[in-house]
């Protein structure tokens, strides 16, 4: 279990002071890996580095992208933090249950925009979501308040718990760079079916698809199984064709 496995994933950040602020609380708790994807504020600028205090390493090596795929390409797990109900079939864990996480791997925390926090379509993406337990009449929580919080629980678990996790090395959980692969060649051939009709359902019916893929913890192995049935399908629609 390392620190460096985790990363903690400001999607759409609109502050310049909150994206400072969040680089210094994980540090506080040992924690190096901050990623932006689309930051509203130009980055790096001064009121960031400013606000990040003693945490300007951490902004100078912060690594921005234009989406959440490109993000989580090296993350194994993702935990989107959510105060909202979500009327999907989604993973729910507690911050109680984050001791059962296998922190060996890597994880990461994706935190949505002060204005909007994560839609339905950024929470498919992850393997669960998590709900910080606070006033039920008052949710809202500043994004650095937020990230502290999850620092703070997450550097305590790693530093006393112990792997209990007994999984064959032969068996390597699949990357998200694989799933998406996988996902991408499977949209493909739905596309090529007009598998997604009507077309203003497409959005919806891929996000169901995306959280149904990412939930299921598969293996490197059945990626590549699902890859090639795909692949096999397309195979017997050009056979069909001729």
């Amino acid at each position: 279990m390392s620190f460096k496995n985790i990363s903690f994933i400001l999607h759409k950040p609109q502050l310049s002071e909150n994206i400072g602020a969040c680089a210094r609380a994980i540090k506080n708790f040992n924690f190096n890996k901050l990623l932006l994807i689309n930051p509203k504020p130009i980055f790096p600028n001064d009121k960031i580095l400013a606000t990040s205090v003693g945490a300007k390493d951490i902004i100078k090596k912060t690594q921005v992208f234009s989406n959440i795929q490109d993000s989580i390409k090296k993350i194994d797990i993702l935990i989107a933090t959510s105060a909202r109900f979500r009327n999907k079939n989604i993973n729910h864990i507690s911050i109680l249950d984050l001791n059962k996480i296998d922190f060996s791997k890597k994880i990461g925390f994706l935190f949505g925009s002060e204005a909007s926090g994560l839609s339905n379509n950024e929470v498919s993406y992850a393997d669960y979501t998590l709900e910080i337990p606070s006033n039920k009449n008052f949710r809202s929580l500043n994004l650095s308040h937020s990230m502290i919080i999850i620092a703070q629980i997450v550097s305590g678990l790693i530093s006393t718990k112990k792997n209990k996790f007994v999984k064959s090395k032969k068996i390597k959980n699949a990357s998200k760079n694989d799933i998406n692969n996988m996902l991408n060649l499977c949209i493909m051939n739905l596309e090529d079916r007009h598998f997604f009709h009507p077309p203003e359902k497409k959005p919806i019916m891929l996000e169901n698809l995306r959280s149904i893929f990412y939930k299921l913890n598969l293996s490197e192995k059945e990626t590549r199984i699902l890859s090639s049935v795909f692949a096999g399908l397309t195979k017997k629609r050009l056979i069909d064709k001729t």
